[in-house]
Order: structure tokens, then sequence, then C-alpha cells
């Protein structure tokens, strides 16, 4: 409760009126009792005394009125600092709802402008761990498009030079124009940077965003305004980042525990539950139709006794990536387990036993000599009669083929 009452009161701490009173009353009862202890017997004044006690209470009250200043500055930061967390805990619990990386730094970026007293625009800058360059990924008040023209290296950055090398703090530009010019980017690049905005950028707060100790890239605060920022932004950014890199860390964990969850991982195709629940949202193109597509590898398990299972895997990549250049646009792709896929796609029939036949050309031609069967049916929304009628038509497909192979080397054994 006395929490919540801080809160709703906008304080951090509350001395009680006892309190006061006995940090007033102890100390003059104290210098009245030395006082008259120490006082002559004869021709004493009590004017000193009282001068002593009124000096005590107004700097008493002078000392309450700088400490509640303090009190209530540390309030304000405070305050800001839980702005902070709510903002990135925001993000990080609605993470699932950006469809990629890009849209949730966006929303990430527009949260630290809103937050820094003094900002006006900003950008989020990525790093290339192999290369060293950088690209602008998210902006806000800014041209994207103008500075995706830009091609420089985290060498070139004023983060890196201001910090030595290091790029371990956040560091404050209060005049963008001469930082610049000390740069060994082209004029024209200089140019970029200060006008891609409305108005020219004057001060830049830069901080690294680490994630897993490795530099991922890079936040900026500007404004149009020279002096903008100060050493307590620069606090205040240094809290927001850390916040910032780890919500960023969750959300990409995330993403790769929804990958893990939904998609398969030697080939990226769906898995089978992903593939299931897809059905359920499958939109029909009456005027096209919806085929049901079961392919089966012929040669794998030839493949694996023969090369070994790592081959085997290439091999599964290899038919994967043919279905994938000709069907990744026409509906759905899995890989149901092993060396069998399921496809569901808009038709019409004629044209998809057509890609059928350029995949099976296009594996017939790889050195590993990769075969499979197919089996297609109508779907019309009844998954397990679609796929009772394209697993049998895929069985038969290998059955006639085997007897093929049977009847032909009986006829060479012959001649």
């Amino acid at each position: 409760m006395k929490l919540r009452d801080n809160f709703k009161r906008k304080t951090i701490d509350r001395l009680d009126y006892r309190y006061h009173l006995l940090l007033l009353i102890v100390p003059i009862v104290l210098f009245v009792l030395l006082f008259i202890f120490n006082a002559p017997t004869e021709g004493w004044t009590i004017l000193p005394l009282l001068f002593v006690c009124l000096i005590y209470v107004i700097a008493y009250s002078l000392i309450y009125y700088l400490h509640q200043g303090r009190l209530s500055r540390l309030w304000l930061h405070l305050e800001q600092v839980v702005n902070i967390n709510d903002a990135i805990y925001e993000l990080a619990h609605l993470s699932s709802h950006y469809k990629n990386e890009h849209a949730f730094l966006d929303a990430l970026l527009n949260k630290a402008v809103c937050i820094i007293n003094g900002a006006e625009m900003g950008s989020i800058i990525k790093i290339n761990e192999i290369s060293n360059k950088l690209h602008f990924e998210s902006v806000v008040g800014l041209d994207l498009a103008k500075l995706k023209q830009l091609n420089f290296t985290l060498e070139q950055s004023f983060e890196y030079r201001l910090t030595k090398g290091k790029c371990d703090r956040v560091v404050v530009v209060n005049d963008m124009q001469n930082i610049n010019s000390g740069s060994t980017l082209s004029e024209e690049a200089q140019q970029i940077l200060l006008t891609a905005a409305k108005h020219p950028i004057r001060s830049t707060l830069s901080s690294p965003i680490r994630i897993d100790g490795k530099l991922y890239g890079m936040l900026n605060l500007d404004s149009s305004i020279v002096g903008a920022f100060s050493d307590y932004d620069r606090n205040l950014v240094s809290i927001l980042t850390h916040e910032a890199s780890n919500a960023i860390a969750l959300y990409q964990k995330s993403q790769q525990i929804s990958k893990l969850a939904n998609f398969d991982s030697l080939t990226g195709l769906y898995n089978r539950k992903n593939f299931e629940d897809a059905l359920q949202h499958w939109q029909a193109k009456s005027h096209l139709g919806s085929f049901l597509i079961i392919i089966d590898m012929d040669n794998l398990k030839a493949i694996n006794d023969t090369y070994g299972h790592q081959v085997g895997d290439t091999a599964i990549k290899r038919v994967s990536n043919a279905i994938l250049s000709y069907w990744q646009n026409k509906g759905i792709i899995s890989r149901f387990g092993g060396d069998e896929f399921v496809a569901l796609c808009h038709g019409p029939k004629e044209q998809l036993e057509g890609d059928l036949d350029e995949i099976r050309i296009e594996l017939h031609q790889d050195q590993l000599n990769l075969s499979f069967s197919f089996g297609i049916a109508a779907f019309d929304g009844n998954w397990s009669t679609a796929f009772k009628q394209a697993d049998h038509a895929m069985y038969e497909q290998k059955r006639a083929k085997k007897k093929a192979i049977k009847a032909l080397e009986t006829l060479t054994a012959k001649t």
C-alpha cells in the first residue's frame, strides 16, 4: 500500500511530520541545555540562543528543500526508466505480432524517439559481421531511400572514431557538421547524412547495440538543434540500449523457436503440423482449382547405403529446392517426413503435371540421378479423401516403375 501511495504521489520517499519535529526539537533542546549550563551567572541574555536556534531552523529548511529537489529529480529519472522498461516489455510481449525483424526494429525505434526528450528523429544501423559494412535498417523522420545509397564501414562511423574503435559506450555529438568534416566520408556522403531529414541534423546520440557480446548495430537519436543532448540523456540512452539489446535478442530467439516448431530444419519447408494448420486457412480459387500432390523419392535408400546419410540429406534438399523453384508462389509445401513431400497448390492440373515433368528432368540430370514418384488429387476441403487418392496414385506409379524395371532386367537377362 505504501509503495502504491508513493507512485500516486510521485515521490520516492516521504518523512512523517513527527520525524521532522524530532529532528528540530531534539537539537534545539540540546542547544538550550548547553547554553544554560555554560552561561555566566550574571548579565547573560537569551538573544544568542535564539540566534543559534533560528540559524539551525533555516539550515534545516534549506537542506530539506535541496533534499526534496534531489528526490524529485530522482523520481523523474525513475519514471523515465519505468517508461523505457514498459515500452520494451510491450515490444517483447508482442514480438510474435511482427512479421519480420525489420518491422520489430521500426517499432523499437519509434518507442526510443518518443521516450528521449529532445529526439526528433532517429535510425538503427546494422553491421555486417563479415565485411564490417553498415546499412540503415530502420528510420524515423529520415529518408531511408536516400540513406541506403550510403556505402560506408564501421571504421568510418563517429561511434567508432569517438570510442577509439571500442564501440562500448554512448557518444554525444553536439555539432554534427563539424564531426562529419573530420571523417573519411566523401562530401556527397556527408551531405546525404546532413540532408536525409527535412531539417538538417545538428546533434546526435549514438549508442552501440550488442547482442551476446557481438556488435549488432547502433541506435542513433537525432535533433535539428545544436547541443540538444546532455550527459543525462546519454545515461538514459545507455539504459534504453541495454533493454533494447535484450528485446532484440529475445525477438530473435522467439523467431528461432517458432521456426523450429513450424518448419523442417533440413529443408526449410513447412513441417507436418504447420502444413495441417495452414490447410485451415487455404484460399481456394474456383477458376484454377486446388490440388494435393504427394511426392516420394525413389532412390533415397540406395543413396544412403552407397554414399552415406550426409549425401542423402543433400539429395533431400535438392529435391525440396527443385519443388520450391516451381511452386513457391503457388501454394504450401511440406516435408511430411523422410523422403516424402506434400504440396497443396492452385491449378490448373495440366500445369502442375507439366511442372512435375520438368522437375523430374531437372533432378534426373543431377549427378545423383535423383527420381521420384507422385500422386495428384483434387482438393475440395476434404483432406482425408484427397490424401488417400493422391497417396494411392503415388504408390500405383511406384509399382508401375518397379514392374518396368523388373521387366527390363528380365529382358536383359534373356538377351
